[in-house]
């Protein structure tokens, strides 16, 4: 009989990839950069590009020594302001070289990096700025007015401030200036007093001012990660540099190629501010000295698929609504874009439908891996292997050193049979050490070692893990619980329907239960009634798992990194909106 202790999944590893890749390099995060400085001076690390009228797309780029000496300069010039070991320091930036600068720099100063989603309201970034307790702070222009709307209402005392034009070709900054920077909110006319200007500050220092700071990997933070927007109250979740450096070396492992990992690139799309950009992108490619290809806004498909036709990324990070925005696009249908460069993807944040996965491996030639992680676990955890067999609807195995059970969802500390459904549970090297002032909640998540997922899982005799459903969207119907996720993968199997969204809303006949409804986006040039769905649903679900209320809607409100938002259509669907 198979047990969680047995590590079945280990069997089914590549070739070449052990069960333990202990002992991990002892070293804080950004010493896999001063690493690829010395091995790799020459390797672009950042490449920035434009699509111009006329002439094309045109880029520039920073290699690894200037990448270096530039986040050099970025600690030196915070250390002179005052900020210390252990403080928090925020960036608010869309994917970007500034932002790969100020990262390495903060944590050369031995700060503590909070990257915010760009994309929130300003009252937003005001609670996390309060609850971290954050002076500096470093922005794009764009974000400037917003910032400063709310300090007053923060710790603020500081900004470095960038125009993202700063490190565009040069052709591309001249016409950005021209056209765009003040139609777009980009023009800053003057800073409030303290603040200072990015290219200002790195010219006032030289890289060997950088402050030497002792860092202990295992029990220094490198990170504050906010997560729990798809449930609640976001908390802010610390991680050592000692997790950040696991997770890159067992991405080092798990998706080695035939070419050396300094000749790899990546298309640098998904957000660099959540952890699965920071650490499955760009700490990944900079613990390889591998070229990062920055796209600031991945909703822009025609910009994410111009970066792969032109500079050929082979390992692009991904989310399923991506890779589907990339197989409808008319141009891809068309035959304009060659995407044949891309060997390996790790699709993640949301379930991925076979035929988005199948669509996708078609068009380039690659591997399409479904995985899992959290920003608790940042980032990665689970991943279908990238030559053995490549499980659809399964997040594949878990990495080495990383343990896995499944237990009941009654007492959550048995384990369930091997098959059965309970809650996924972990621990390993690239655990966070618990979250920022929130003893309560460290204490329910962290159980006698064990980091506990909130994930309905199961796991099969070889060792794979299937996610069911997050325990909080778990919807009774009848007496039986009904897994929204199982019941979105049957409707996006429909060849109408590109997207769809479940959730559980009140009853409106039947005060203090819940009914099924789902939420549906058509693919294009497709047409389908609610009556069809609800007839292809029931040959193929339980008669409770059926949803009998169907709405179609032309998006599906979501995370920046495509985790669908259940509670939003919830909300959408008791204010009436999504009709």
């Amino acid at each position: 009989m198979v047990s969680y202790a047995d590590k079945p999944w280990t069997k089914h590893y590549d070739e070449g990839i052990p069960e333990s890749l202990a002992p991990y390099p002892e070293i804080p995060l950004f010493g896999f950069l001063d690493e690829s400085v010395k091995k790799f001076p020459d390797q672009e690390a950042c490449i920035t590009s434009v699509e111009l009228p006329l002439v094309g797309r045109r880029h520039a780029s920073i290699t690894y020594r200037e990448l270096g000496d530039l986040s050099d300069r970025f600690a030196a010039a915070l250390a002179d302001m005052g900020v210390q070991k252990g403080d928090r320091v925020a960036i608010v930036a869309p994917n970007s070289t500034q932002f790969v600068i100020a990262f390495f720099g903060i944590l050369k100063a031995g700060a503590i990096v909070v990257a915010l989603n760009p994309s929130f309201p300003p009252a937003k970034w005001a609670d996390q700025l309060n609850d971290s307790g954050i002076e500096t702070v470093f922005t794009i222009s764009l974000f400037y007015k917003g910032l400063n709307s709310i300090r007053d209402q923060t710790p603020v005392k500081r900004m470095i401030v960038s125009n993202i034009k700063e490190y565009f070709p040069p052709l591309g900054k001249f016409l950005f200036t021209l056209a765009r920077e003040k139609k777009d909110g980009h023009y800053v006319e003057s800073l409030h007093p303290g603040d200072v200007w990015l290219q200002d500050m790195l010219a006032k220092y030289t890289a060997d001012q950088r402050p030497r700071v002792e860092i202990d990997p295992k029990k220094d933070t490198a990170i504050f990660q906010y997560t729990g927007g798809t449930t609640g109250i976001p908390k802010a979740a610390r991680a050592p540099h000692s997790a950040l450096v696991a997770n890159a070396v067992q991405m080092q492992v798990w998706l080695r190629g035939d070419r050396p990992g300094h000749e790899e690139s990546f298309l640098a799309a998904i957000p660099l501010f959540h952890v699965y950009g920071m650490v499955a992108v760009m700490s990944f490619a900079v613990s390889m000295g591998a070229s990062m290809i920055m796209v600031p806004n991945a909703r822009d498909i025609d910009d994410v698929l111009g970066n792969i036709h032109t500079f050929r990324p082979t390992i692009f990070m991904g989310v399923p609504a991506l890779y589907n925005a990339i197989n409808f696009h008319p141009d891809v249908i068309a035959g304009k874009y060659d995407l044949s460069s891309i060997r390996a993807c790790i699709s993640g944040s949301a379930p991925l439908a076979p035929e988005t996965k199948r669509r996708f491996e078609e068009l380039t030639g690659g591997v399409v891996m479904e995985g899992f992680g959290m920003s608790e676990a940042p980032t990665a955890t689970h991943c279908n292997p990238l030559k053995g067999v490549n499980k659809v609807g399964s997040i594949g195995l878990p990495f080495p050193d990383v343990e896995c059970r499944i237990v009941s969802l009654d007492d959550g500390e048995t384990d369930v049979p091997v098959g059965e459904v309970g809650e996924l549970i972990l621990r390993g090297p690239s655990m966070m050490t618990g979250y920022h002032n929130m003893p309560t909640e460290t204490a329910n998540a962290i159980r006698n070692g064990w980091l506990y997922t909130g994930d309905i899982a199961r796991m099969d005799e070889e060792g794979y893990f299937y996610i069911v459903d997050r325990k909080k969207d778990m919807v009774l119907i009848g007496g039986f619980n009904v897994y929204p996720n199982i019941v979105e993968k049957v409707l996006m199997e429909h060849e109408a329907v590109a997207e769809a969204g479940v959730a559980g809303i009140p009853h409106p006949e039947k005060p203090g239960q819940e009914a099924l409804k789902a939420w549906i986006v058509l693919a294009p040039g497709k047409e389908v009634t609610a009556e069809e769905l609800i007839e292809y649903c029931s040959t193929r679900l339980a008669p409770y798992e059926v949803p009998r209320r169907i709405s179609f809607v032309p998006a599906l409100p979501k995370t920046t990194v495509g985790k669908i938002l259940r509670r939003e259509l919830v909300r959408m669907e008791t204010e009436g909106s999504d009709q």
